[in-house]
């Protein structure tokens, strides 16, 4: 069994890139900008999740909890 691990201190063009099944759950918690043309390019490789989450109001204990559920390990 493969391990997906999220590293919360990684970016999130990172993770993406690693870990493309990671786009449409990020987008489902309410980061939809991660699907706008460029976004993933530009921003995304200096935010991470937990920055992401402060800056759109999502509770962080959800975004890991749902990774979880989705089959991702969270370090």
């Amino acid at each position: 069994m493969n391990s997906k691990t999220i590293d919360l201190k990684l970016s999130v063009f990172q993770l993406c890139s690693q870990y493309p099944e990671l786009i449409p759950v990020m987008k489902d918690l309410g980061f939809t900008d991660i699907v706008k043309p460029g976004m993933l390019q530009t921003a995304g490789r200096f935010m991470t999740i937990p920055k992401g989450a402060a800056m759109k109001g999502i509770d962080l204990e959800l975004v890991i909890a749902t990774l979880r559920e989705r089959g991702f390990d969270v370090a």
